[in-house]
């Protein structure tokens, strides 16, 4: 009885363990399968995100360098050097009489109230001195109407007359630099135009034969030297027109001042 007890267990215990096996080893199979199956349905992973609108403006200018130095270099760099020269020198005069009339700029309002003050308080060699210490146009203008103070007011209006000439020529100096490169521009680009189709011309005479190729490549580096030298003029064209501009304002302020100058030396002398 107890024989068969055993067996009876050691059978029951050899079914379990046969039965857990094959469970395990089914649950084992399933789950294979369903990693191959995951495999295979996986989605193919996300596009890189797209470019950011920094990286691509980048891009765009790097690309816009490119490019104008390629037209650059098919335009021809005897003629675009010129040209390019012309826009450097130009510019550089350009900026610096902007720096130039910027300072130039005196709040005359203010200067004229000092003026008033130090001819009440200090007569006129505090107002010399009050002129001495700004900076700009008008203020020379005031120091040199001053210094003739004692020879009357019509002296002074005078050599603020005379003077305002002077200081006027030193707010246009290097303008007419600027209009030169303005007008030497196109005329070496229009110089490169006429020297591109004579070379087209000579290598369709070489060739014997009207090439569309060769009569398209004479003119692209044709037009490319005309384009230069516009470009160039327009952009100091643009600056040119500030000066003038800044100049006349100038000028205008250095009249409406030296007309109140007037003003106040006469009333200065009634005063005394």
């Amino acid at each position: 009885m107890k024989k068969s007890l055993v067996l009876l267990m050691f059978a029951g215990i050899f079914t379990l363990s046969f039965s857990l096996s094959t469970f395990a080893g089914t649950l084992q199979e399933e789950a294979t399968e369903a990693d191959t199956t995951e495999a295979v349905t996986t989605p193919p992973p996300a596009t890189p995100p797209p470019a950011t609108t920094q990286e691509i403006v980048a891009e765009e200018e790097q690309t816009f360098h490119q490019a104008i130095k390629e037209k650059f270099i098919e335009g021809g760099w005897q003629f675009m050097s010129v040209v390019l020269a012309c826009l450097v020198f130009g510019l550089a005069i350009a900026i610096e009489r902007i720096i130039t009339l910027n300072l130039a700029t005196t709040n005359t309002k203010k200067l004229l109230a000092k003026v008033d003050q130090a001819l009440e308080t200090e007569g006129v060699e505090g107002a010399k001195e009050v002129c001495k210490n700004t900076r700009g146009p008008v203020a020379s203008i005031f120091t040199q109407g001053l210094m003739r103070m004692s020879e009357g007011v019509e002296m002074v209006e005078k050599s603020i007359i005379a003077y305002g000439s002077v200081e006027m020529g030193r707010l246009e100096r290097g303008l007419v630099w600027i209009s030169l490169f303005i007008s030497l521009a196109p005329m070496l680009g229009f110089m490169g135009t006429v020297i591109g189709m004579i070379s087209a011309f000579d290598a369709i005479a070489e060739a014997g034969d009207i090439s569309p190729q060769l009569v398209a490549d004479g003119i692209k580096v044709a037009l490319l030297t005309t384009v230069g030298g516009l470009i160039v003029a327009v952009i100091l064209q643009l600056f040119y027109n500030y000066c003038v501009s800044k100049i006349d304002s100038l000028v205008n302020q250095m009249e409406d001042a030296s007309i109140s100058l007037i003003d106040l030396l006469v009333k200065h002398k009634l005063s005394k």
